[in-house]
């Protein structure tokens, strides 16, 4: 995929476009703030997770022509609107896969459109002044960095903080898709800080004015805190060591052994993300200035963020945000009671209510087809662009559709026929290794193409004298016009320094840290692989920035597999399967987070925020999320049933994260029947599936489906394929019959029913733990008659 050029500045009060957040497919697929798959999937929009995904990002266009690289290497004119549709086929929090993480990461996370179906229109990045405009105009004034992390800022970063990791839990433990929450953080910050500011002058008490430097220091801390919830493996690669994933895999499995095992516990949990998640904030800070002025890469995420916190801080935009807010209000609290009046007919189990509806029949029901009522999937149809829906629902399709009733009538011939549902040795075993295939196969492409697009870029960058050419084509007269403006910007952007030193002693003193602390958490990876994981980190998360900034894919989740299975080779059967999962959090720590930073830099540079006020805010958010995101796992672990394949919350990438440990140290000898010849076979065709994607012309490659997204349902089942179809069959609808409308409010729609959700697991978590059961069972049966 490739990276949308450089948005032009606008003319003041000139209507742009600015594109809501949509899915980057992370793997939990994390579409989250980390960009890409995680081990589950995550989405992102102008995000870091998304998985988790996985943390997906979304492009930003402007409505003037501009010019960018093809992966031919020659340069095409586009107009920003013709952009965005071409963008629209490409996919997501990262980032499918997270989890993963875009973080949808993210996203988490988790991967990742980088464009986006709905958008907000208001003045773009010039607007209120950053030194642009008319020859002769004032610069605006930029409040020294100290004043831009405000005590009320950082209240309402830990309030959405919360707010947010209970909703990247939530969809990290039952599908593993995670869209991106950007865009509602940076809304939702401007809509409570000014709530606070009225009511404070309505009391007489006058507060400091709200800039778009405070905003965009809280939608940091607030991504930086959510991000965690995906990058730290709640749903992937932490929850594969417990008691029931290994049981759910079989004592019997090979390499499947009782000792390693480790159960959640907030001591540990807590203690791992402190001592984990600060490093990749001080991998490559030192490079911001190359990263983000010198190499001038566009990084769309961080730049459609920074684009819609500038118009908020307009007029226009503002009376525009506060139409959002409300419309976001409005189906917040929707989604809310209709959570509220479902659960009075969910009874006790998993076979009651509306999330057991027959809607397509009772034949479709058995292989999962049906229509769940979920606001939080429709919320994510609506964001996700509808290449990615339709990728799911074709996936579901293939698996539940097809393959998986074919191989059920081999039972007796491939496998044992009387075997359990969840056991490896039959059907279950081919569900799960198929995804890890395709998912595999989707990473490793997508890896090796980013990898490509840096190093050609990185010699094309030698060869041309050290200036990368992934900013916008400007002529003479347009970049004369704008040197002002851009000379302000990279003022303001280098005048607070983070010192060099205090960067790499940061790191030192981490690192070292970390290589004492990890091995007495985890005994089986000794401290030597913990440090020869951070010698080589800073450059694979240098390789992952720089390729985020191209195409706005974190592929973190992708690196931290591939640490998952060198480690658990390396170790072996001895404690490889724990060391491994164990690399992977380390890996994945690191080189996601190093993603996120730069991409807040994209956006503190183009919204005139002091880069020490962005990294102390990103500390911050990072702290918060050391202990927010494991008090609000522990809320679910506590309440629900965890890790139960026919309960809600499946935690899929648990089981998936723990094979791929296994098969790192025993290899496909314990595969089923035909499995690995399945297997491979899946793997290819994903290899081909994304090679077509590249190579086809745009108007056949965006009917071209993504692999990533395909793989999903064929674990986890076709019912939130269906609803996510339902929502981006809406938005369609919407599109042609209001596309203003549709733009401006789609996202706060989405985010709203996401948000609802989310905010009623809280009391749906306190009356599960005091035992408190729904008092109506609402299931369906045949007639008499059937």
């Amino acid at each position: 995929m490739w990276a949308p050029s450089a948005p032009s500045p606008a003319p003041r009060g000139a209507r742009t476009w600015i594109p809501l957040p949509e899915f980057t497919v992370e793997e939990t697929y994390t579409w989250s703030r980390t960009g890409g798959p995680v081990g589950g999937s995550r989405i992102s929009g102008p995000t870091r997770h998304g998985g988790q995904p996985n943390r997906r990002g979304i492009g930003a266009a402007s409505s003037s022509s501009t010019s960018h690289h093809t992966p031919n290497g020659k340069t095409k004119q586009t107009t920003g609107r013709e952009r965005r549709r071409e963008e629209e086929g490409d996919l997501c929090n990262r980032g499918i896969g997270g989890g993963g993480g875009r973080h949808c990461s993210d996203p988490s996370p988790a991967a990742t459109p980088m464009g986006s179906e709905a958008e907000i229109t208001g003045p773009l990045l010039a607007a209120g002044g950053g030194g642009g405009g008319a020859p002769g105009a004032e610069p605006e004034a930029v409040p020294p960095w100290r004043e831009q992390v405000t005590a009320r800022g950082l209240a309402v970063s830990a309030v959405l903080g919360v707010l947010f990791c209970l909703i990247t839990h939530k969809l990290n433990l039952t599908v593993g898709i995670i869209p991106s929450l950007n865009v509602a953080a940076g809304l939702l910050g401007y809509f409570l800080v000014r709530t606070w500011t009225a009511a404070l002058e309505k009391l007489g008490v006058v507060s400091r004015p709200f800039t778009k430097q405070e905003n965009t220091v809280i939608q940091t801390c607030v991504v930086a805190c959510y991000g965690l919830a995906f990058s730290g493996g709640f749903g992937s690669y932490m929850l594969a060591m417990d008691q029931r994933t290994y049981e759910l895999i079989g004592p019997d499995y090979p390499g499947n052994r009782a000792v390693d095992v480790k159960n959640p516990s907030l001591g540990w949990m807590i203690g791992f993300m402190f001592v984990v998640s600060f490093l990749g904030l001080f991998s490559l800070v030192a490079l911001r200035k190359v990263m983000v002025i010198d190499y001038k890469l566009t990084y769309p995420s961080g730049t459609a963020t920074a684009m819609l916190i500038n118009s908020f801080h307009t007029s226009t935009g503002a009376e525009l945000a506060d139409k959002q807010v409300r419309c976001l209000g409005k189906y917040l609290s929707i989604s809310f009671i209709w959570n509220c009046f479902k659960w009075f007919f969910s009874g006790v189990g998993d076979s009651c209510g509306f999330d057991k509806f027959p809607s397509l029949g009772l034949e479709a029901f058995k292989n999962t087809f049906y229509f769940d009522f979920s606001p939080t999937y429709i919320g994510c149809g609506l964001i996700c662009p509808h290449i990615v829906n339709c990728s799911t629902l074709l996936g579901a399709i293939i698996s539940w559709g097809f393959l998986w009733p074919y191989i059920s009538t081999k039972a007796g011939d491939w496998y044992p026929a009387n075997l359990g549902s969840n056991d490896f040795k039959g059907l279950y075993g081919y569900k799960v290794f198929i995804s890890v295939s395709v998912i595999l196969g989707d990473g490793l492409y997508n890896l090796i193409k980013i990898i490509y697009a840096t190093i050609k870029e990185i010699m094309n960058a030698r060869a041309k004298q050290g200036r990368l050419p992934l900013g916008r084509v400007q002529d003479d007269d347009e970049g004369s016009k704008l040197s002002a403006e851009e000379k302000f910007l990279n003022e303001t952007f280098i005048k607070d320094s983070i010192p060099p030193w205090l960067a790499g002693s940061g790191y030192v003193g981490l690192a070292a840290i970390s290589t004492a602390t990890v091995p007495m958490i985890f005994p089986q990876i000794k401290w030597y692989l913990v440090l020869s994981a951070y010698v080589v980190a800073p450059l694979l998360a240098f390789c992952n920035s720089y390729g985020t900034g191209l195409t706005d894919w974190n592929l973190a989740s992708t690196y931290g597999k591939i640490g998952l299975f060198i480690f658990a080779s390396w170790v072996g059967q001895n404690g490889g399967v724990i060391a491994g999962l164990a690399a992977c959090g380390v890996m994945m720590s690191i080189v996601s987070t190093a993603a996120d930073l730069m991409q807040d830099f994209k956006t503190g540079y183009l919204t005139l925020s002091s880069p020490r006020s962005m990294f102390v805010s990103q500390l911050i958010g990072t702290a918060l999320g050391c202990v927010i995101a494991p008090l609000t796992f522990w809320l679910y672990w506590s309440a629900f049933d965890i890790g139960n394949p026919d309960g809600p919350f499946k935690a899929p990438y648990a089981v998936i994260f723990r094979e791929m440990s296994i098969l790192g140290v025993e290899g496909f000898s314990a595969l089923p029947q035909h499995c690995l010849a399945i297997c491979s076979f899946f793997f290819i065709a994903s290899l081909v599936i994304n090679l077509l994607r590249d190579v086809t012309p745009k108007n056949v490659s965006r009917f071209i489906p993504i692999p990533m997204a395909m793989a999903i349902p064929f674990y986890i089942g076709a019912y939130f394929a269906i609803d996510m179809f339902v929502g981006t069959v809406i938005l369609f609808v919407w599109e042609r019959m209001n596309r203003k409308e549709c733009e401006d409010f789609a996202g706060a729609v989405a985010s709203g029913l996401i948000c609802g959700d989310g905010i009623w697991t809280v009391p749906s978590a306190i009356l599960s733990i005091l035992r408190i059961d729904p008092p109506i069972c609402m299931y369906f049966k045949p007639s008499l008659a059937s």
